[in-house]
């Protein structure tokens, strides 16, 4: 049976496939569309283990909040020209409705769950493997959940981030801190959660600096305590400058909101070079 551009047309709009593929899958199985998606799946899982040992360092980054609830998800892959395929990028917002709708404990979870064919997510990257013959995969999962939530994209999908409030608040303000979040990077919400091995690594490397500058060595802890209280500073979400007035703090700014009011939780998930 010869093969249409209808039979063609309609099985790239199953699969996503290319034309030529697609044509090739109908020839091979005598126009069977089961067995036609078949072939291009196996296409996409003998493609995926040959580039396993490749690098995906691109991507789309998605992030959602819907009251008490927020995820961040980044889907990669190799080019640049893939992360910015409408097809592409469909399909990370696929994964992000998902997670949104079934709040997985954690990516594995969220990989396993079906999109609406019923097909499991790990089921439809690997066949995005086969379209585009680059490696991809579910790089971030993260989540948050908080008596309100809210969720930034920073412009080209490559950086996002979500934050978790005790209360509800205004949605300007609540945007204002995902923004800080995204613009500088925190490692915690506060002094007290940040892991003993940053302290640690911060403290030696300020008395190695004192040290170079020919300080006494009884001086030395002293120098690097001043230091870690300046890493706090600047590194501690509610201690920061706000970006758009660092005369307060943002746990200064939140309080000009709601004397009660402050973020409990943040993820920052980024495909950039920082």
């Amino acid at each position: 049976m010869a093969v249409t551009m209808a039979d063609i047309a309609h099985l790239r709009k199953m699969s996503g496939a290319g034309m030529m593929d697609c044509k090739k899958a109908l020839e091979e199985s005598d126009n069977d569309f089961d067995k036609a998606m078949e072939i291009i799946r196996k296409k996409g899982q003998a493609v995926a283990a040959k580039r396993s040992d490749r690098e995906a360092s691109e991507g789309c980054v998605l992030a959602a909040d819907n009251g008490e609830f927020a995820a961040v998800v980044a889907l990669k892959c190799e080019t640049d020209f893939v992360a910015k395929n409408e097809e592409f990028i469909g399909l990370t917002q696929q994964i992000l409705d998902v997670a949104m709708d079934k709040k997985p404990a954690a990516l594995a979870d969220l990989l396993a769950l079906p999109l609406s064919d019923g097909r499991a997510i790990e089921n439809h990257i690997t066949d995005r493997i086969g379209v585009t013959g680059e490696k991809m995969e579910l790089g971030f999962y993260e989540f948050v959940s908080g008596a309100a939530t809210v969720s930034y994209i920073h412009p080209g999908n490559k950086l996002a981030t979500i934050v978790a409030f005790n209360q509800t608040l205004d949605k300007q303000a609540a945007r204002d801190v995902a923004m800080q979040v995204a613009a500088m990077n925190p490692v915690a919400l506060v002094s007290k959660d940040v892991p003993q091995s940053v302290i640690d690594s911060e403290m030696e490397i300020a008395r190695d600096k004192a040290r170079q500058a020919g300080k006494p060595e009884n001086l030395l802890d002293r120098i690097a305590e001043g230091a870690l209280q300046k890493f706090f500073k600047e590194s501690t979400l509610l201690q920061q400058e706000f970006v758009k007035d660092p005369k307060i703090t943002i746990e200064q700014y939140l309080h000009q909101q709601d004397k009660a009011l402050t973020a409990t939780a943040f993820k920052r998930v980024t495909l950039n070079v920082e």
